[in-house]
């Protein structure tokens, strides 16, 4: 299995041949498992093709297989937050996205648990009741690539962020997937890691975002232009600015919901 790591992934899916082994029934657009293989490098990707999407009248611009690319593009050149190499491509069922599968450990990121067994150092997202009225949190480990994706979130108004999406990689890193329903340019962020609200932003995280504008309104921007409306790549900027001038995590908004349901 090619390493999320190894530059030739991204050659990989790029321009490997895809064969279709199976569907992930529980995603909501069409989302099919397919083998890849080039020139004796063989791995697994994770393929959505945009003929198997289903319009959303608050994303009527682009794709959604144009705004996952268009999220891993943001992560990888701010340094801000992991996602599997991600791209574009033509496929068995026409253009979509295609993203190399990973490998996960055998461990909890997100739960929802009582309050009693919260793991250790673990954060508290939310208090509430589960079905029968006993009472529930919804936690989140206390990890710095977890901590990366709620600072991506932010900045790439993050809509849908589940636990599920949390993934623990075999090679010990924290991978963020499904990023579909990103880079709007009004507020909409929706996730469940508000586990550091209110808490300063890593210096490190801070230069980056720093940085990130000027190039947003150069290069990468041009690149993203291809998936993004130019409003909407301003937006990154100004969220951007915005967490370089308060420094800390941010609250929920109050004029949408701002956990995704479900959770998971």
């Amino acid at each position: 299995m090619t390493s999320p790591t190894d530059p030739a992934a991204k050659e990989l899916i790029t321009h490997g041949r895809l064969e279709v082994e199976g569907r992930l029934v529980d995603a909501s657009n069409v989302t099919l498992y397919c083998a890849v293989e080039l020139d004796g490098m063989a791995g697994h990707v994770v393929y959505k093709p945009v003929s198997g999407e289903r319009p959303l009248w608050d994303f009527p611009d682009g794709t959604l297989a144009g705004r996952e690319v268009a999220t891993a593009m943001l992560a990888e050149a701010s340094g801000i937050g992991c996602i599997p190499p991600t791209v574009l491509r033509d496929g068995p069922y026409g253009t979509g996205m295609v993203q190399l599968w990973i490998d996960t450990a055998d461990e909890d990121l997100v739960d929802v648990c009582p309050p009693t067994q919260v793991p250790e150092g673990w954060r508290v997202v939310l208090r509430a009741q589960d079905r029968l009225g006993d009472p529930a949190v919804l936690t989140h480990a206390d990890h710095p690539g977890i901590r990366d994706l709620a600072i991506l979130d932010i900045i790439a108004n993050n809509t849908d962020r589940k636990g599920g999406h949390v993934l623990p990689g075999t090679d010990g890193r924290v991978y963020g997937v499904d990023h579909g329903v990103c880079l709007h340019a009004e507020p909409k962020l929706r996730t469940v890691l508000w586990g550091w609200v209110g808490e300063p932003l890593p210096g490190e995280a801070l230069e980056k975002l720093r940085a990130l504008p000027e190039r947003l309104y150069g290069s990468l921007g041009d690149e993203l232009s291809d998936h993004l409306t130019a409003v909407e790549i301003v937006a990154v900027a100004e969220r951007a600015e915005k967490l370089v001038s308060t420094g800390v995590f941010p609250e929920p908004g109050s004029d949408w919901r701002a956990i995704p349901w479900p959770l998971f």
